[in-house]
């Protein structure tokens, strides 16, 4: 549920007028789509919630089609008056277009890799018998629709290469299709396979592999509840109707997320059951034994747990159970309850994400949200730590245990992505791919402070600017946040960053508690009945900026997606004389009733749920955005994003809130909702759609901080 967006400050901006002269003329005019109220009501415990809105949580009816398409009309109108959002859609596409090209891989006779020439709508994959060879089209998903739309989510190879499966995200929905391939003729094996969800696909060896999916739901598939997770196997050359069920048909194993993936020696079944994002049963099946059952590993739920990998009949666990910030540990596949097992690489101060390759474990640390990474033998020796590039992140170490090199790629807010070859006998690494992207890190300088919160926890933030700014408290600024579901922002480059650095403004990302930054228990400080902290850490880190001059509330935008939707819809009606411009995307934005759609049960880890008792419904009711806004209460200028084909954060939530925002809101602030047609929660989301997307963001916000004109005009 997360996703980044950048900005940076020059000093130019002093020259710039603070209003600009058509824009009250345009709020003033501006007439909203009329959104009818009806007469819900629903009662916890004892309080009344009226909800009138309703009505628009229904995706198949024509008058919510009608309202989106007159939604849209509204906010374009508006967006086309802005007059330099034309050159920044020409800036994003031209800083977008250069080859892009991922690290290899390596599947029986050939090298795989992805490639995007440039302003391709998606990657291509090719492949190439050796590095010197000519390579060739092995998928190309531009092909798939003939608006881009159709994304390829996921490419998986049989045991020696020869047969590769692929799973397809149309319109940007979660379910998928699963398409088996030849993979040297290209010829489809057979019919494809429908109505998968929140799955892998993984191979026993060369006959078949392991997926997960829900029966469908009955109502819309986009937004009606999906509760109970199953695990099939699919024998390649047998209809789906006959797969075998593995895990997830009886009322015993109903979870809502299940999956199971095959050890890298083709040894072991392992199979997570879940209820919620945060916690799961550990299972393992021994596939040389034709008839074993499913053994339990570890059925507590506090924790999370998973098979790194195995060796000679020792399993390498990854756990954070009695190790907040995570440990590995072996144990024997015969009796590998909790008790027998054997720290391999101990808990410590900073959160631990292990991985596998060329016969060693990488053991990658996140110290103050950036990366240090060490090496392991599989005796549990340190081999060395590895030297990277510079401060920010280092993600890959995961090859074949027969690989000779590892790769990796380096990244922070102001440096392209870089990939990296290592020699893993030695340790030296050297550039294997360089970006092309015309952008000079060198002007550019991030850094790191910690401000102090509501309840003066310490919060870690990372501001990124044009070196030589000046702290004048004029800068346009983006501050940007997640705080939820253990998910950890680290400094990572983007090619909308690099469009925003150069227009002017300051970019920064606070390092939020419900954020896995520093562990569990830092995790665990966001949740439920202890949420408000996550907004308190986000309105702090504005204060900080504005007490330090970056910027003013007349120039700061809030940005977050997803759970960081919800974040800022709740610091927006918190807060709202804090920030000139807000900017929801694709939010969590109704909070009693965000668990009855699709799978969004599953966050009440974070959340909790209205049902759960009066004290809880009575705190989220304290927060929940669609819930919060007030009459006459003027807001900030609000360009609310989502997708029409949202089914994980359904779109409902992003409408609701935009309809409050509209009948209640007070002053000349523009509240807009920006919805994409054929779209979901953001994977697969075609090139053209995303220029245009962070042109209109960019546009938006810069207007209404109060210029005429780019700030680096």
């Amino acid at each position: 549920m997360k996703y980044l967006l950048g900005a940076v400050a020059v000093s130019l901006l002093t020259a710039c007028s603070q209003s600009p002269s058509n824009d009250e003329e345009v709020n003033n005019q501006m007439q909203y789509p009329e959104t009818r109220k009806g007469d819900v009501v629903d009662t916890y415990f004892d309080t009344e919630v009226a909800d009138p809105y309703r009505w628009l949580e229904d995706d198949r009816s024509e008058e919510t089609e009608a309202w989106v398409k007159a939604q849209n009309e509204v906010t374009f109108s508006h967006l086309e008056k802005i007059p330099f959002r034309e050159k920044i859609e020409e800036r994003l596409t031209e800083l977008w277009n250069y080859e892009k090209v991922s690290a290899p891989r390596f599947e029986g006779d050939y090298i795989y890799f992805y490639k995007n020439d440039g302003l391709q709508n998606q990657y291509v994959v090719y492949r190439k018998k050796s590095e010197d060879a000519e390579a060739e089209v092995f998928l190309d998903p531009n092909k798939f629709s003939e608006d881009g739309t159709t994304s390829l989510a996921q490419l998986t190879f049989s045991e020696d290469g020869s047969i590769a499966a692929y799973s397809i995200s149309e319109g940007g929905s979660d379910w998928r299709k699963i398409i088996v391939i030849d993979a040297e003729t290209g010829d489809q094996h057979e019919e494809p396979l429908v109505d998968v969800k929140f799955s892998g696909i993984s191979w026993k060896g060369n006959e078949g592999f392991y997926y997960s999916s829900y029966d469908k739901p009955e109502g819309s598939e986009l937004s009606a509840k999906t509760d109970q997770h199953k695990l099939y196997y699919h024998e390649i050359g047998t209809p789906q109707s006959e797969d075998d069920l593995i895990f997830g048909g009886t009322e015993a194993e109903k979870h809502r997320y299940v999956g199971g993936y095959v050890t890298e020696d083709d040894r072991f079944l392992v199979v997570s059951a879940a209820n919620s994002t945060s916690g799961n049963k550990l299972y393992i099946k021994d596939l040389t034994q034709p008839d074993s059952e499913l053994v339990l590993v570890d059925g507590n739920m506090d924790y999370d747990t998973s098979v790194l990998t195995s060796q000679d009949g020792t399993l390498y666990l990854e756990t954070n159970m009695d190790a907040p910030n995570g440990r590995v540990v072996t144990v024997d596949a015969s009796n590998p309850t909790p008790e027998n097992w054997q720290d391999f690489i101990a808990h410590s101060e900073h959160v631990l994400n292990p991985s596998t390759g060329a016969g060693y474990i990488f053991a990658e640390y996140m110290v103050d949200a950036v990366s240090k990474v060490e090496q392991y033998d599989y005796d549990g020796k340190k081999v060395r730590d590895i030297a990277l590039p510079g401060v920010g992140s280092a993600s890959g170490f995961s090859e074949k245990k027969d690989a000779e090199k590892v790769y990796y790629s380096f990244t922070n807010y102001s440096t392209p992505s870089t990939i990296y070859e290592m020699n893993p006998e030695t340790g030296e690494s050297t550039v294997y791919e360089e970006s092309g992207a015309d952008f000079d890190p060198n002007q550019y300088v991030s850094k790191q402070v910690f401000y102090t919160s509501k309840d003066g926890t310490e919060v870690p933030m990372i501001i990124t600017h044009k070196k030589g700014v000046e702290l004048n408290g004029t800068n346009p600024t983006i501050l940007y946040g997640y705080g939820g579901f253990n998910i950890s922002l680290t400094p990572s480059f983007s090619i909308a960053n690099a469009a925003w650095l150069e227009m002017g403004g300051v970019y920064a990302v606070a390092n939020l508690r419900g954020g896995g930054e520093y562990g569990k228990e830092w995790h665990k400080a966001g949740t439920k009945m202890q949420k408000q902290n996550v907004f308190d850490d986000f309105i702090a880190a504005a204060e900080y900026l504005i007490e330090a001059d970056y910027t003013s509330s007349e120039r700061l935008a809030v940005r977050g997606g997803s759970n960081g939707g919800l974040l800022v819809g709740a610091v927006m009606t918190q807060r709202p004389e804090l920030f000139a411009v807000a900017l929801p995307a694709v939010g969590v934005l109704d909070m009693l009733r965000y668990h009855t759609f699709t799978a969004g049960a599953g966050w009440a880890y974070d959340y909790g749920t209205a049902e759960d008792s009066k004290e809880m419904f009575e705190y989220l009711l304290n927060y929940s955005p669609v819930h919060n806004v007030e009459q006459g209460v003027e807001y900030p200028a609000t360009l609310v994003t989502t997708g029409d084909h949202d089914d994980r954060v359904v779109p409902a939530h992003s409408f609701k809130f935009a309809a409050e925002l509209q009948d209640k809101a007070g002053g000349d602030n523009p509240q807009l909702i920006r919805i994409e047609t054929n779209a979901g929660h953001g994977a697969g989301t075609p090139v053209s759609k995303t220029i245009e997307q962070y042109s209109d963001i960019f546009g938006f916000t810069l207007y209404h901080m109060g210029f005429e004109s780019l700030p680096n005009e």
